[in-house]
């Protein structure tokens, strides 16, 4: 099962080395990783997508609790939340491609933010799904670079993540 774990941590150097430690010495797989300082300039908040049985995340959860920097550990996965993923993608639009690129990222709701005479690169924010069902909607030679920050999330309603 697929899990986001949104970890409050001690914005310090190393911080997020020893979180990655933790999870390759036992083998556990990080899908992605985002990570930036929050509103307190003394704490980052780093949001981690894996898989693994609700067991595996519970010895996860608990194994992050034990790292000193660790401020609190939250499976968002547990309750309602919202997941956000970005992407850049850049494309090649030459001739007729054109429009049918500009269609494409409107249809997905994305912005084109950079035109040259045989590209565009489109900002599409979403889900996973969302963004990989835009992939699949291109040609595969039309696609030039992909860069993807993976997933961000938050809980629904009065469910926050604070010290």
């Amino acid at each position: 099962m697929r899990h986001i774990i949104s970890i409050m941590l001690e914005n310090e150097p190393g911080a997020l080395s020893r979180v990655a430690g933790l999870f390759s010495a036992r083998g556990y797989n990080i899908e992605t990783l985002t990570v930036a300082p929050t509103e307190d300039e003394s704490l980052s908040r780093m949001t981690i997508v894996t898989t693994g049985s609700d067991d595996v995340v519970e010895q996860i959860t608990k194994q992050l609790n034990k790292l000193v920097e660790v401020v609190k550990v939250v499976d968002l996965s547990e309750a309602a939340h919202i997941e956000r993923e970005l992407m850049l993608i850049k494309v090649r639009a030459m001739g007729k491609e054109r429009e049918e690129m500009k269609r494409m990222s409107d249809i997905f709701r994305g912005r084109i933010i950079d035109v040259t005479e045989s590209t565009y690169t489109i900002e599409l924010t979403g889900t996973g799904a969302k963004l990989d069902a835009f992939i699949q909607a291109l040609e595969h030679s039309a696609i030039l670079e992909t860069v993807r920050t993976g997933a961000s999330g938050i809980g629904r309603g009065e469910r926050v993540l604070k010290v």
